[in-house]
């Protein structure tokens, strides 16, 4: 007899097939009256999340049996944490296997902000070349201090890419850590000493809006901002405003504040390079995230320890 399961919204197409094949599953976004639905599941106690939808009390109280919420992502800033631990909630996430791809991901969006690979294919492909000349000329990354917000285990993979282009690495964390990268007190100090500064930080209340208006004018006309971590972490309309006024060089951007609803603003800027939140968004890297949030419930009822507790 197959164990039962909520699933909170539609997720990865993989992974959502094998948390049906393999569990009894409630659909609750596809519930046509979602309160009917949760009272209807109050004796689960397994809870599958995707994407952006809270999971608060209310909705942790309106499943009473509800011992296991195990997340698809690193992220679980949309989990009320601290209403899990009252409520002796085990939390799941899927960390290291999406290291390398965000890693990657930042890498790529670093070279292109710096190097303006897109906007140099669209020149090509709008037929300037010929006409116009040659693109301008744009800048190097070897040399340049990258400045690493949040070094966690993304941040330390991003670490070795950045040094093998010639980067030097600094960073700063709420504790320093035994890495031999020169560390900043505040996300202030990291700024001013960085050339490009990227955040990969958790989201979340403790982060919103760390990176603003003092932050960017430490980082200065010449000084770029790359963000892998959540939008939330970015003042989105301050950045903007900065951009727009060339007060930074540039942006490289996987995240927003609201997406998949991003200002119109940033579309028309030269010096923001966008990607539509793909830092993790590989085959390979979805399966295994996918893997271990499907393993994480076997485990629990199994009655083994989960593989990755938050």
């Amino acid at each position: 007899m197959k164990h039962e399961i909520i699933i909170t919204a539609a997720g990865h197409k993989g992974t959502l097939e094998r948390l049906q094949n393999e569990f009894t599953a409630l659909k609750l976004w596809q519930a046509p009256d979602r309160d009917a639905a949760l009272k209807a599941a109050a004796h689960l106690r397994a809870l599958a999340h995707f994407g952006h939808s809270k999971v608060d009390g209310k909705l942790m109280d309106a499943l009473p049996k509800l011992k296991i919420i195990s997340n698809f992502g690193v992220g679980v800033d949309q989990i009320d944490l601290e209403a899990a631990k009252q409520r002796s909630i085990i939390v799941t996430n899927t960390p290291d296997v999406l290291n390398d791809c965000v890693a990657d991901c930042a890498m790529a969006l670093v070279l292109n902000t710096l190097r303006k690979f897109p906007q140099s294919e669209g020149y090509l492909r709008s037929g300037f070349w010929p006409t116009r000349g040659p693109y301008p000329l744009a800048t190097s990354i070897g040399g340049k201090t990258l400045g690493i917000l949040g070094l966690g285990r993304i941040g330390e993979a991003i670490a070795k890419r950045a040094q093998a282009f010639g980067m030097k690495i600094r960073y700063h964390n709420r504790n320093k850590k035994s890495v031999p990268y020169p560390y900043d007190a505040d996300p202030v100090a990291l700024a001013k000493n960085s050339d490009v500064l990227l955040i990969v930080t958790p989201g979340g209340a403790g982060t919103a809006k760390l990176v603003n208006a003092k932050v960017l004018d430490a980082l200065g006309p010449q000084g770029y901002v790359v963000n892998v971590a959540r939008g939330s972490v970015v003042d989105e309309l301050v950045l903007l405003r900065y951009l727009q006024e060339k007060k930074i060089a540039g942006a490289g951007l996987d995240v927003f504040e609201h997406e998949p609803k991003v200002p119109a603003e940033f579309y028309s800027l030269d010096n923001a390079v966008l990607f539509p939140h793909v830092a993790s968004a590989t085959v390979e890297t979805r399966k295994a995230m996918g893997d271990l949030q499907v393993e994480n419930l076997h485990l629990h009822f199994a009655g083994k320890p989960v593989k990755t507790p938050v």
